[in-house]
């Protein structure tokens, strides 16, 4: 025989692999066969069709008369639709078909049904009368249902219609029935249900009803031989306590659980001391010491002994039992329960030993998720066991424990304790430099979910950080937190590592508190940069925006010019003018907030110009986003000293009008010109309408004027003292004082008021007062009010305005068509303040005139000028304005 030739080997090995595929294909057949089943034959679907000519009436009782079950539980859940819609049909005719339905219903629609009458009766369709009359019924009938899921879920809804029925209706309806179904004759389940309807009824009845009608059930129920009716029974004397008044309580209430709590069953038992515990209030100071003292001792030695839930719950009611007990102990029962709660947060750090979780028996792992359980809720009553030892004597008594909790080895334990780490901060008060430790370890937790707990009010914690300690006088902000800028940049950065983002922006968030904890050079080095390469490389935008924010609050507070003009620069030219359309996004939002913290001169001065500029972006997104925010920087503008700004603006939008070919960015320049054209404008001096806004305006004005103030004065100070002005010498100069660093005085900032030319006073009586205000400003954090400061240096100028900008290579001067604008600040900026380029700024000056585009220097320009204050509600455009464009 030859051996096969090759084209047949390979015949063959596709038949092999041709069998392969229809094996596979069968079973895919297999698998579709329940699919195919499932889909309704013509007959099924001739069945389901229902005539578009019926009312929604005739056809929710066509359906629950002849549909599915699936199409009756769809007519119970749009009952209460119904019921809004028709009452008086819905009622007359598709209620009786829901009660045939519902003796014959499965559980679905026994739940939607208890569903729907609740959202009936919330929603208030119908009077609690004609409620009671057609749905009390029906509620009382399923209340036993064989179900427990639709048993529980019709006592809810019955539950919430004892709390709007009458007492006569209550009496008739529901409680004379009770006193049969509370009887051991009916079932475990009829019995059940009469507790919690007890509990329930005990507010609607007066003292005496109670007495007489209610107690003697709640006292056999409490008695019952079933352990499940007992407990159930036991967590409602709380409610009943609460409607039988003190004297019954004691009574009556009291006795009843001093039984059950000596029960055999720990369940009961557990029921038993939480109510105890619940009603502390309740008892007067002998109850306390004599009777329920001596239950709770005697429960918290036997509990380790027990199951481990009832330590979970003893843990979890610790704190309030010790608050509620308070003054109460002896010395030797103050000690024994602190020592019992310690015991309890270290419960089960003693088993560990590094074993492999697949090695360890299940019972194990189920205990030591209760001693988990037992150690969170330790975390969870922190605080009220600082109120219980005094916080004098944290220190002493609790401090390693803190410590243990801090760093337990489970996640749920320290995201516990770092939630009340805050309350712990506030109870600690001048002692809370004892936990700085525990808040940078915190801080470094590996695990975000600890973090994310903590920065809930990290601002708050750090401020008391700052502010407390040993002595009263406030030390230096970083002296007593040497670690603190490591932990936060490191959980910055470790935030930004992973997919949380929104924990990464709410700590970005948080950030903003820093500069009233640490000093302005410290967030410039460590923090600034880090916001602004968030800015320029994260890609989720709510964390872009928080990063932007709080780099204009630390922009806000930066203590040194040549900073201050540094940061403006990178936002202009990286964000402003980048190459990436995003970038110019985020600069636009860097420009609102901009406008909500910093003072409308600040805007005007630095970011004004640079906005405007991108009306003429090449990016759709861009200018649309500038066109919403036009009305905000219009509103930072002030009449007559920001005329030419004015003008400038109103220049950018007519553009927009005439050259805009984008339709969607066009709508909105339409939208954005009617709403800029309503708009009034604010004049330099104060007025009713703005009086609020332009207060909150000049005291930003007079806090960042104050920044000036305070760096010259330190210049000044330093200089007479004769020291260098090294950085290592300045830095330690600051952390001796507390007073902010030195500045150039080179930029001029505007000041409102009129102009003129002021020689501030050289004796050293007013510099020593003026130190001292700059000192006190420093301290309190930005928040002090101030008084008139007193006048600040500003000149007036009539030369063109000509600010440069850097990488343009070409100069812009602007002729305006008035000359007689007051002046409010210097209009020129010095070419030797910064490291970088020179800013553009357009500050609040006159400017040159131009005879070309003027006119009449008599006549035209006040025509021009009455003119913009008569017809500026009118029409948006009164102004011409020339630009003049020169290479350099």
């Amino acid at each position: 025989m030859h051996p096969p030739p090759p084209a047949a080997a390979a015949m063959d090995f596709s038949q092999n692999s041709l069998f392969g595929y229809m094996e596979d294909l069968q079973e895919l057949t297999i698998i579709e066969r329940p699919v195919r089943r499932s889909l309704k034959t013509p007959e099924e679907i001739e069945r389901l069709t229902v005539d578009e000519d019926l009312s929604d009436i005739e056809r929710a009782v066509y359906l629950l008369s002849a549909g599915q079950d699936i199409q009756g539980t769809s007519v119970i859940a749009n009952l209460p639709f119904l019921m809004r819609q028709n009452p008086a049909e819905t009622l007359r005719r598709v209620l009786p078909k829901v009660r045939e339905v519902l003796h014959v219903a499965g559980v679905e629609m026994q739940l939607t049904a208890a569903v729907s009458f609740l959202t009936i009766l919330q929603e208030e369709s119908v009077s609690i009368h004609t409620y009671a009359h057609a749905f009390l019924q029906v509620i009382l009938l399923h209340l036993e249902h064989r179900d427990a899921g639709v048993s529980n879920a019709w006592l809810e809804t019955l539950l919430s219609v004892i709390e709007v029925l009458p007492k006569e209706t209550l009496r008739h309806e529901i409680l004379n029935p009770l006193v049969s179904k509370a009887q051991l004759s009916q079932t475990v389940q009829s019995r059940l249900v009469s507790c919690k309807i007890l509990g329930k009824l005990t507010n609607k009845f007066d003292a005496h009803t109670i007495k007489r009608e209610i107690l003697p059930l709640v006292k056999s129920l409490c008695q019952d031989v079933e352990y499940e009716v007992r407990s159930c029974m036991c967590r409602q004397l709380e409610n009943i306590a609460q409607g039988i008044g003190t004297e019954l309580t004691k009574s009556v209430v009291l006795p009843e659980l001093i039984e059950l709590s000596r029960d055999e069953s720990s369940g009961v038992r557990l029921a038993a001391f939480e109510t105890l515990v619940n009603l502390l209030d309740v008892f007067d100071a002998d109850d306390r010491s004599q009777t329920i003292l001596p239950l709770v001792k005697s429960f918290c030695e036997k509990s380790f002994k027990a199951d481990e839930s009832i330590l979970i719950s003893l843990s979890f009611h610790l704190g309030k039992l010790c608050h509620g007990l308070y003054g109460i102990f002896t010395p030797d029962q103050h000690l024994r329960f602190l020592e019992f709660y310690k015991k309890l947060c270290t419960l089960g750090l003693q088993q560990e030993n590094g074993h492999n979780e697949n090695q360890i028996p299940p019972q194990i792992l189920e205990q030591e998720k209760k001693y988990i359980s037992v150690r969170k809720n330790c975390a969870y009553n922190f605080p009220a066991m600082i109120v219980f030892v005094d916080p004098k004597n944290f220190h002493m008594e609790l401090y390693s424990t803190f410590f243990c909790l801090c760093h337990d080895p489970e996640v749920p334990v320290r995201y516990t304790i770092a939630i009340c780490f805050y309350e712990v901060s506030k109870l600690l008060n001048s002692g809370v430099y004892l936990i700085h430790k525990e808040l940078i370890t915190l801080l470094q937790d590996e695990s975000l979910e600890v973090l994310d707990a903590l920065i809930d009010h990290l601002p708050e914690i750090l401020e008391l950080m700052s502010t407390g300690g040993e002595s009263s006088v406030q030390e230096n902000k970083l002296s007593s937190l040497p670690d603190l800028i490591p932990a936060l940049t490191a959980a910055e950065q470790r935030a930004a590592a992973s997919l949380k983002w929104r924990t990464h922006e709410k700590l970005l968030q948080k950030y903003a508190c820093l500069p009233h904890i640490i000093s302005s050079d410290q967030i410039y080095y460590r923090f600034l940069q880090r916001m602004f390469t968030i800015m320029m490389t994260n890609n989720v935008l709510p964390v872009q925006k928080a990063a932007s924010r709080t780099l204009c609050v630390f922009l806000r507070y930066n203590r040194k010019q040549e900073q201050r003009h540094e940061v403006i620069q990178k936002l202009i030219e990286q964000l402003g003018q980048g190459k990436s359309y995003w970038n110019r996004l985020r600069f636009l939002d860097t420009c609102e907030f901009i406008i909500e913290i910093f003072s409308k001169s600040f805007f005007c001065k630095y970011f004004f110009l640079p906005a405007i500029e991108l009306t003429h972006d090449p990016v759709a997104n861009v200018r649309m986003k500038l066109c919403c925010l036009l009305p905000k920087v219009k509103a930072t503008l002030k009449i007559p000293a920001d005329k030419h700004l004015l003008q400038q603006l109103e220049m950018c939008v007519r553009k927009l009008l005439c050259q805009e070919k984008d339709k969607d960015v066009l709508a909105i320049v339409k939208r954005t010109v009617l709403e800029l054209d309503r708009m009034e404008m604010s004049m330099d001096a104060f007025q009713k309408k703005f009086y609020e806004k332009d207060l909150l305006d000049q005291e930003k004005e007079r806090e960042e004027l104050l920044l000036m103030e305070m760096e010259q004065l330190e210049k000044e100070k330093q200089q007479n003292d004769g020291r260098p002005m090294s950085d290592k010498t300045f830095e330690k100069k600051r952390r001796d004082t507390k007073t902010p660093t030195t500045l150039p005085k080179n930029i001029p900032i505007s000041v409102p008021g009129p102009s003129g030319t002021s020689t501030p006073s050289t004796s050293k009586e007013v510099k020593k007062s003026k130190l001292i205000r700059s000192q006190s400003f420093n301290n309190q954090a930005f928040h002090a009010k101030y008084g008139n400061l007193d006048k600040c240096p500003s000149k007036s100028s009539t030369a063109g305005y000509t600010p440069s900008v850097s990488g343009l290579g070409k100069t812009s001067v602007i002729s305006l068509t008035d000359d007689s604008f007051r002046t409010r600040n210097a209009s020129s900026t010095p070419t030797s303040f910064s490291p970088g380029p020179s800013l553009p700024s357009t500050s609040r000056t006159g400017n040159s005139v131009d005879p070309k585009s003027s006119g009449s220097k008599d006549t035209q320009p006040r025509k021009a000028t009455f003119r913009m204050l008569a017809i500026e509600s009118t029409t948006l455009f009164p102004y011409a304005v020339v630009l003049v464009w020169t290479r350099s």
